[in-house]
């Protein structure tokens, strides 16, 4: 992996010296944690991992974005986990952003190093293991699957950004584009993690406002966001999360490209509360 390919938190802990100000922000439409936030005090652990913490970046909030839960992991080298998933019904999606590691799905190995995408159904027999020399660091995106009668259940696959061709947004020249690990009108997935470029001075030309909650991590570059009311500076490692209507819209002023990792829940009806 290139050092400009993705951005790979490393953790430690900043000097006694540096200013409090800082990018964070909590508010109720949406969240920033910018990459100086990732600190080795702000890790957490896991039952039944080995030689791994974890940056939780997003978990399910009540009256905010309820959907699902992404991590940053690093294992470090034998580390891993027989028993990744401890809750029944939830599915997963592995980004690997910097290393390598060895996956097992149902008793399949796949190797995955930067690039490398999985999907893991909800039910599945899986482990994860890092058999090389150096650590590992991926996105850990899970997600309870919804079941609707009539559809099957999707499958678990593996591929590799790089074996993907973007999706150019029309009228926009290849400006703007979106790679996609799930074909949009396949209704089995009820949730997508895709990866989206902006090409130097490409926008957002208008405030999205949807349904949708979603976890922006940005992979490279830098960019101007539109969140809520707010222009907010976004650089490679900064977190962006957003409850559902949040209004956002883009810049990218270069001098490179702008790409993020991009979660949404899509293709189910909106569930009423049991006493509506």
């Amino acid at each position: 992996m290139t050092k400009s390919d993705y951005y790979v938190p490393q953790g430690g802990l900043a000097p006694q010296t540096q200013l409090l100000t800082d990018r964070a922000m909590f508010t109720e439409a949406y969240a920033v944690i910018p990459k100086g936030t990732f600190s080795d005090i702000v890790t957490s652990l896991l039952p039944f991992w080995e030689g791994a913490r974890f940056w939780v970046i997003a978990r399910p909030l009540s009256g905010f974005a309820e959907t699902f839960s992404q991590y940053i992991a690093e294992v470090q080298p034998n580390g891993g986990s027989e028993q990744p998933e401890t809750e029944a019904g939830v599915q997963s999606v592995i980004f690997v952003v910097g290393g390598g590691l060895t996956l097992t799905i149902d008793g399949m190995q796949h190797q995955l190093e930067a690039g490398g995408y999985a999907y893991i159904p909800a039910e599945a027999q899986w482990a994860l293991r890092n058999n090389t020399e150096d650590a590992v660091r991926f996105h850990w995106v899970r997600k309870r699957y919804e079941a609707v009668e009539g559809l099957d259940a999707p499958g678990a696959f593996v591929t590799n950004e790089k074996a993907l061709a973007p999706n150019p947004m029309p009228g926009t020249g290849g400006k703007w584009s979106t790679t996609r690990f799930v074909d949009p009108s396949d209704l089995r997935h009820d949730m997508h993690v895709n990866i989206v470029t902006f090409q130097p001075g490409a926008v957002i030309p208008f405030a999205e406002t949807h349904v949708m909650e979603h976890g922006l991590y940005v992979l490279e570059g830098k960019a101007v966001y539109r969140l809520n009311q707010d222009w907010v500076e976004v650089e490679a490692g900064d977190f962006m999360w957003l409850r559902a209507f949040c209004p956002q819209a883009c810049y990218a002023g270069g001098p490179g490209p702008f790409r993020y990792l991009l979660y949404k829940d899509v293709n189910r009806h909106m569930k009423f509360p049991a006493n509506f």
